[in-house]
């Protein structure tokens, strides 16, 4: 039987096999604290890395954004190998780690403002991710990038068909990403849902009640109901900025996440630029999980 993430050690995480994964995150019934960031960033404490950071801070899973994996950067590491940064950042942090891509669908290519092809959802991508360690990847747009629920679709299947085996894929939005047809209740729909899932996500992506306009607790909670059904897991994102409100702000979205049943609970990399406020990240874990779990994976050792 899989141990729970919520009580999983260093040593138990680099044993994981991606089903492995997905049924410990399941078993922690919604207490699973997920933080993204930007590596290329200055790190808050200058010769100390945001990933490290954040681990320090509650985070369960650490997810990269921004990271170009042809020209691979993360600041506030010791000397490391580009192609070595991930796996430096699970020696160091003990932790999950996963990357966001951004899968721009091909009629939008043309278009300005899109990242460059290291951030993009594509085979060499994919397999790149494989190699330097990444433990799952998250399909999903950063503002203004045109990333729709089109283009999400075909990067599932483009990293199902390379890397399913290997990488837990978690895909959805936070926001529109610059899509006029796809804000408020808009964002993504039960269709897209299903077409997700069939497609093989692994997780859907949902905006946060209280971050999106119009997005309510009862909508997410539809939405997170339904991907149950259909056997994926689900995780409400905080990707509007809010990471950086205060701590009862934190506190009123991170209840109303738990009451919509979602697994895991993202909190995003605009805080301070790079990350979250980390006193936030705290503060979002206590509300879903308590003091105990929460000081529980701050002071775990990463040599257990």
């Amino acid at each position: 039987m899989v141990k729970r993430l919520l009580d999983c050690n260093s040593s138990d995480f680099r044993q994981m096999t991606k089903a492995d994964l997905r049924e410990a995150i399941r078993a922690s019934e919604g207490r699973v604290m997920v933080s993204e960031m930007i590596g290329a960033f200055q790190p808050l404490l200058l010769n100390i890395s945001n990933a490290e950071l954040a681990a320090a801070f509650g985070a369960d899973l650490l997810l990269l954004n921004m990271f170009d994996l042809f020209q691979p950067v993360f600041n506030g590491l010791p000397p490391t190998a580009p192609a070595d940064i991930i796996k430096t950042l699970k020696r160091l942090t003990g932790r999950i780690v996963g990357i966001n891509l951004e899968p721009v669908a091909e009629r939008h290519l043309q278009l300005p403002n899109l990242p460059g092809p290291g951030r993009r959802v594509s085979v060499e991508t994919a397999q790149k991710a494989c190699e330097m360690g990444a433990d799952w990847i998250l399909l999903t747009g950063n503002p203004e990038t045109s990333v729709d629920n089109e283009g999400i679709l075909q990067g599932i299947a483009t990293v199902k068909n390379v890397a399913g085996a290997q990488l837990l894929i978690a895909a959805g939005k936070m926001h529109a990403a610059g899509i006029a047809g796809e804000t408020g209740v808009n964002i993504i729909t039960q269709a897209d849902i299903q077409q997700f899932i069939a497609a093989g996500a692994d997780i859907i992506l949902l905006p946060a009640p209280g971050t999106v306009p119009g997005i309510t607790m009862d909508f997410v909670r539809e939405l997170v109901v339904y991907a149950h059904e259909l056997g994926a897991l689900t995780m409400t994102s905080i990707g509007t900025s809010q990471e950086g409100a205060d701590e009862q702000t934190i506190r009123q979205i991170a209840l109303m996440c738990k009451m919509t049943g979602t697994d895991l609970h993202h909190i995003g990399d605009a805080g301070y630029p790079g990350m979250a406020v980390p006193e936030n990240l705290m503060a979002y874990s206590i509300a879903i999980r308590g003091r105990r779990h929460t000081y529980a994976r701050m002071a775990r050792s990463i040599n257990r």
